[in-house]
């Protein structure tokens, strides 16, 4: 046995020193490395062109399409404020023309009401487009938080599709790391 073990560590020995260096490297087996290199690199343009784009597309095309619905509401708001303002020209002139037939103080009172109405009336549209332009930024914030989540799971459907496995936790540092720049 203890020839065997002298053996084998000469035969090891000699093998090591006939060896060229680094086995990748090695001239003679570029050809399988570039073959399996070219594999790798079509499955893998595969697997990101077939699962995870289509879905990161998706992802986006409904956010653009909810702040397009959302940017349409807040022109037709911005188109309300505009005839409301016509109707409160209107009320305005014909207020005027009445105040001019009126005593003093029917002038005061009528202008007091106009008052009041454009108050309201202001008041109601600049709620409105707050509350149109808090949706907004809402919605630009989820998009940014599904796109980050799209990636994750995107991620780690990559790895268990190449074979190998990873922790969540893993993936997501991963994750954050490349979005972070």
């Amino acid at each position: 046995m203890a020839t065997q073990t002298t053996e084998a560590t000469g035969h090891a020995a000699d093998a090591a020193a006939s060896a060229p260096g680094m086995p990748q490297l090695d001239f003679s087996t570029w050809g399988n490395q570039i073959f399996w290199l070219i594999v790798t690199l079509v499955v893998i343009y595969f697997i990101l062109s077939r699962v995870a784009l289509p879905r990161v597309a998706s992802v986006l095309s409904d956010r653009a399409g909810a702040i397009t619905n959302d940017i349409a509401a807040a022109e037709e708001l911005k188109q309300k404020a505009v005839e409301a303002e016509a109707a409160y020209d209107q009320a305005l002139a014909d207020a005027r023309v009445e105040a001019g037939r009126i005593v003093a103080e029917a002038r005061a009172e009528i202008q007091a009401e106009l008052d009041a109405a454009t108050a309201k009336a202001d008041a109601e549209i600049a709620a409105r487009t707050a509350e149109g332009e808090k949706a907004i930024a809402d919605i630009r914030a989820n998009a940014a938080r599904s796109a980050e989540e799209v990636a994750r799971e995107t991620a780690a459907a990559v790895i268990t599709a190449l074979g190998f496995s990873a922790e969540q936790a893993t993936v997501d540092a991963a994750v954050d790391a490349k979005l972070k720049g």
